[in-house]
């Protein structure tokens, strides 16, 4: 049996004829670069997430980096987030010229721990916490940070916060919805994500009216009215195409969303009545919604790469979010960070796996995973 990581085919069976009658209609007006399907899109989200305002941008990564713009981070400022991510989280924050500054994470949820945070800045001397200007908490597999404990210290300090909100459209925590808590939130649609495009796209959800209105000059490359520009943006748009994509797997969402929680239903059942909760650490729902964009375990450091050696042996994939931390990543040793400063996320890139979890997957895909990691552990 063949079980692939991710597997978008299915998915787009069922939406196929709906797609091809919106991109046809889409193709006649040759409209394609923002306009009404961007414009649209917008309006969705900021109703699904719970926000006042929504821009849609070119992608995750741009979601990131125009926030970071949008709030005149720049060149010297310090901005805290975790090593524990995908690069474009603290690539952002260095393009902008400012210096990421790295927490160590909660070793159950992955997320940036407060109280690592707290440390961090307790350790810093008057000056550096007068740089300090911003703290991008990431909503890591689909599961919410701690953002009470985080917000309260972004407060404290007079911090923005810029959720990284990349996997976790349609998490909450205490009510809220991702990407409505920080002053941004930040989407990516990269379409592996549990809600994709057919190409690069993403959105940023903003607080109030004033950052909203940076945000859409600083997306056509500073221009308001078009051609003048009192200041330097990028080229940030969302193209109609894979807005009208989005706009259409919107409508999906919940029910994928209900799907991939059903399967990690499934899973736990399977991996307790299999007798190897001892072996295999499960993900915990600590938040109220966790929409599991992956579902990742953990096993020994000794037995991660073996098992998923055994696993692609078996037909079934999976992938390694994310094997080496950024406080070690070659590009980032001019910061001076050390093995050993942060334990936490240094251990989970060394023991985590991601099994597939996505919504199409049958309920024998999914005893065929787990009895292929019992027989693994079996024979040991």
């Amino acid at each position: 049996m063949e079980v692939p990581l991710l597997d978008l085919k299915g998915q787009y069976q069922t939406i196929k004829n709906e797609v091809s009658g919106v991109l046809t209609d889409l193709f006649e007006s040759q409209q394609f670069i923002l306009g009404a399907p961007v414009a649209a899109l917008e309006e969705k989200i900021t109703t699904y997430c719970g926000t006042d305002f929504a821009v849609g941008v070119s992608s995750g990564t741009d979601a990131l980096l125009i926030s970071l713009m949008a709030e005149g981070v720049g060149p010297g400022d310090l901005v805290i987030t975790t090593p524990y991510t995908f690069f474009a989280t603290a690539g952002a924050i260095a393009r902008v010229g400012a210096i990421p500054v790295f927490a160590d994470i909660d070793p159950v949820t992955f997320n940036l721990s407060p109280e690592s945070v707290k440390e961090v800045i307790a350790a810093m001397d008057v000056s550096r916490k007068e740089r300090l200007k911003a703290l991008i908490p990431v909503h890591l597999y689909g599961q919410c940070a701690d953002m009470d404990g985080l917000l309260g210290i972004a407060a404290t300090c007079k911090l923005s916060v810029i959720e990284d909100a990349a996997q976790a459209i349609g998490a909450a925590h205490k009510g809220r919805r991702a990407g409505a808590m920080g002053d941004f939130g930040c989407f990516s649609f990269f379409p592996s994500k549990n809600l994709g495009a057919f190409g690069d796209g993403g959105m940023v959800t903003a607080r109030d009216r004033e950052r909203y209105d940076r945000l859409m000059i600083l997306r056509v490359h500073g221009g308001h009215p078009k051609y003048y520009h009192h200041v330097i943006g990028g080229n940030f748009r969302l193209d109609a195409i894979q807005a009208a994509v989005v706009d259409i797997k919107l409508k999906y969402l919940d029910e994928w969303t209900e799907r991939r929680q059903k399967n990690a239903g499934i899973y736990r059942r399977l991996f307790a009545d299999g007798g190897l909760t001892e072996a295999v650490t499960l993900p915990e729902e600590i938040e109220e919604r966790h929409i599991y964009n992956q579902f990742v375990i953990r096993v020994s450091a000794e037995s991660r790469d073996a098992l998923r050696g055994h696993l692609s042996d078996a037909g079934v994939g999976t992938e390694i979010y994310y094997p080496v931390p950024l406080h070690l990543q070659k590009c980032f040793e001019y910061l001076g960070y050390r093995r050993g400063e942060f334990p936490e996320a240094e251990r989970a890139a060394l023991e985590t796996i991601a099994l597939p979890i996505y919504p199409e997957l049958t309920e024998d895909q999914l005893e065929y995973v787990v009895e292929k990691i019992k027989l693994f552990f079996t024979y040991r």
